[in-house]
């Protein structure tokens, strides 16, 4: 196969899931398009269980900019898996970030975790959160 045009964007997960929630809110579905419906579905009901659920665009906008202002030189690729892969720990994040042990120290490692555990919401964290201040129904 191949790629005729290239593409001029990279998309996260979020921006996905947000298209896709305005193409099924606002499609009348042609006797043709009966695909699109179930790509659709399938694709929404898998990025409800990803970490993009929980984000929003100023979440993503923020991290981008602490990244940007720590001086952390991650190329487009890098910054689009960790807003769409949301490590929480440092394993995690040196399987996203090519080469890291010759680009950054682990103290480096450890600023951009916590910059993602600051502007990132851990879904995990929000479920646990609100698990403590619902009572139980006994």
């Amino acid at each position: 196969m191949e790629v005729i045009k290239k593409p001029r964007a990279l998309l996260s997960n979020y921006e996905v899931l947000k298209a896709l929630q305005e193409v099924k809110k606002n499609s009348r579905l042609k006797g043709d398009q009966k695909n699109l419906a179930t790509v659709t579905y399938e694709a929404i009901k898998y990025l409800e269980e990803t970490p993009c659920v929980h984000q929003s665009e100023d979440s993503v906008t923020n991290f981008l900019k602490a990244i940007k202002e720590k001086g952390f030189r991650l190329t487009k690729g890098e910054k689009l898996q960790i807003v769409n892969s949301r490590p929480s720990n440092l394993v995690e994040l040196q399987l996203l970030i090519e080469e890291n042990e010759e680009r950054f120290s682990e103290e480096a490692l450890n600023t951009i975790l916590s910059i993602v555990q600051e502007h990132l919401p851990n879904p995990d964290q929000e479920s646990a959160n609100q698990e403590s201040q619902d009572p139980e129904m006994s």
